[in-house]
């Protein structure tokens, strides 16, 4: 299971204060914090205003290559931003760009400079009519974009394909629709990773936790192979481990009792 933690993002208030006033002790905290509860990539996403994201980003980009050789996701819905940043080489050591879609020229930006290098991207399903409730509609749109990917050289196994996991609260399929899509990727693409924003499930529900622990071992069942996920909750990340051992990827549970030993979940 790959994590991508997701604490390096203008979208919390406090790192919004903290990218705004230049909080280099707190970003540095949250990504020392991830990478120790095991990230294997962490999210940098400034999520602030279009005029300032660019320098908010290599600010951010800096901060956290200082701290840690863990890989960067850059994430951004701009797309010439994110060429912007691969193409003047900030990042030193190949991550992962979020993201691309069927939205206007996003993969015909991206795609080309991804092609060919260690980078991994994530591929939103949502088009020019935003993200659809159809989950056939979004199994639909992630083919365009492993057709696109393929086009232009990208390697399969280095996309990750999104299927925009939408809110129970609002939508009780939610959770169903993410399943369906999860499978049906698969059932086509299985060299494709198939990833989700988990906590996006829980949105203006009591007691989040237990929904977004329950969604991610749900997930994990169906064969969902990457997470947008808080990797320092203990829940979270022994929800990962037990998944693993239950499903065999971890035989004997050896990643499960090491991770349980480094105190990674169970003894806080």
């Amino acid at each position: 299971m790959i994590i991508i933690g997701e604490k390096i993002n203008g979208a919390i208030p406090s790192v919004k204060q903290a990218i705004s006033e230049r909080n280099e002790a707190l970003i540095i905290q949250r990504t020392l914090a991830q990478v120790q509860a095991g990230a294997d990539f962490l999210d940098c996403a400034p999520s602030t205003e279009p005029e300032l994201e660019y320098d908010a980003m290599v600010w951010l980009i800096d901060l956290m290559q200082g701290c840690t050789d863990t890989k960067l996701c850059i994430d951004s819905p701009n797309p010439q931003l994110l060429a912007r940043i691969l193409q003047e080489g900030h990042v030193k050591r190949p991550g992962m760009v979020n993201s691309v879609s069927m939205e206007g020229d996003k993969c015909d930006i991206l795609f080309p400079l991804i092609a060919g290098t260690d980078w991994e991207v994530v591929g939103l399903t949502c088009d020019n009519d935003g993200i659809p409730a159809d989950p056939a509609k979004k199994v639909e749109i992630a083919a365009q974009i492993i057709a696109k990917a393929d086009r232009y050289g990208v390697d399969r196994k280095k996309l990750h394909i999104d299927p925009c996991v939408m809110a129970l609260a609002t939508m009780p399929s939610a959770m169903e629709d993410f399943l369906y899509c999860i499978r049906e990727i698969h059932a086509f693409a299985p060299e494709v990773k198939v990833t989700g924003a988990i906590s996006n499930i829980s949105f203006e529900m009591p007691a989040r936790k237990f929904v977004n622990r329950s969604a991610l071992g749900y997930a994990i069942g169906a064969g969902l192979d990457s997470a947008i996920m808080d990797p320092t909750s203990e829940d979270m990340m022994g929800t990962v481990y037990a998944c693993e051992a239950l499903k065999i990827k971890d035989k004997g549970g050896r990643k499960y009792n090491r991770a349980y030993r480094k105190g990674l979940f169970g003894k806080k």
